[in-house]
């Protein structure tokens, strides 16, 4: 899944600034990264099945941040398809967030 093939308009379209994705955090590229591996690897590039889920994260909670939403997405696709359960999922996001803190110089 690369950008070009994402929706440039409607609810599931990802903030653009001048054409081109706008991340404002490191690890909201990397959600999009991986959700781009999974939709490739798991789906033969078909990015449907994760648009569907991307609509209905984001009609559950409109006010939620857009790659939060993206995020919310990504781990319900996860677990319908049985690649993690919520245990690990859970497992990779404190990970995940330790990660972010080093990032951050070990701020929280």
């Amino acid at each position: 899944m690369n950008a070009d093939l994402l929706d440039v308009q409607g609810v599931a379209a990802p903030p653009r600034r001048n054409g081109e994705l706008i991340f404002e955090a490191p690890w909201q590229s990397r959600v999009f990264g991986l959700c781009a591996a999974i939709v490739e690897t798991c789906f033969d590039g078909d990015r449907e099945p994760f648009r569907r889920q991307l609509i209905a994260a984001i009609s559950a909670e409109p006010d939620r941040p857009y790659w939060h939403s993206w995020t919310v997405a990504l781990q319900q696709l996860v677990l319908d398809i049985g690649l993690l359960d919520e245990i690990s999922i859970e497992q990779r996001i404190k990970s995940s967030e330790n990660h972010n803190a080093e990032d951050r110089g070990g701020r929280h």
